[in-house]
């Protein structure tokens, strides 16, 4: 099993506004380093060949998914934490709204399975329904439980 991760987040502005250029500016040398990552295995990807800030949610394209597979917990938490990632995460409210319902999941897919955009939208809906299960998750649950079910 390897561990998809879904993360969404809405613009601040439109993908050719100032407010968010740095951010656009800085999305392929982010995402690059995320797919030279130890353990990392795919990325939804849009004509553009890094990220996919075309994919639009509820028809609003000011929504940004990121929609990846990782062969194991450790080594997306270093990616997302431990990384050029990490200073660009923590300066997210400069370029994203604050988002009132939860904006993450993960979840346990086969070796080699690239989940849609669909799926993950269905997971991200059924962490907001139930909360944390082994089906959809966020990063407590993934520490507490850092190896997929048996």
């Amino acid at each position: 099993m390897q561990l998809a991760e879904l993360n969404v987040g809405r613009l601040r502005g439109t993908t050719d506004d100032p407010i968010v250029a740095e951010f656009m500016e800085n999305l392929d040398r982010i995402n690059g380093l995320g797919k030279r990552m130890p353990g990392f295995v795919w990325m939804m990807e849009g004509a553009a060949g890094a990220g996919n800030t075309e994919a639009k949610i509820d028809g609003d394209p000011r929504y940004v998914p990121n929609l990846t597979v990782w062969e194991t917990a450790a080594q997306l938490e270093t990616f997302v934490f431990k990384t050029l990632h990490a200073k660009f995460m923590e300066r997210r409210a400069e370029w994203f709204e604050a988002l009132e319902t939860m904006h993450f999941v993960m979840w346990w897919v086969p070796d080699g399975h690239k989940p849609t955009l669909a799926e993950a939208l269905a997971k991200l809906a059924q962490l907001q329904s139930n909360g944390e299960t082994p089906a959809a998750f966020g990063w407590d649950y993934l520490r507490a439980n850092p190896q997929p079910p048996a």
